[in-house]
């Protein structure tokens, strides 16, 4: 398994590439019919929505389990 460091990298690099994406979404699906259009951009929502959800799920763990890292620190 990945670390969680690596795994919220990926995610935000998905997010940041479906968000940038969009306007170019509408020049690319132009010449199909409106109701593949729209399925489309549907899609692309649903699938921007989950990996902003996946992100913040990531990020809420991570939190959880640097609170919980039994691992030692160093003194100062």
């Amino acid at each position: 398994m990945l670390p969680i460091d690596t795994r919220i990298h990926r995610a935000q690099r998905l997010l940041r590439m479906l968000e940038e994406d969009a306007p170019l979404l509408a020049v690319r699906v132009a010449e199909l019919t409106p109701e593949r259009q729209q399925s489309a951009q549907e899609y692309a929502a649903h699938l921007t929505a989950t990996a902003r959800a996946e992100l913040d799920r990531l990020k809420e763990y991570e939190f959880v389990w640097d609170s919980n890292d039994p691992t030692p620190e160093a003194a100062d």
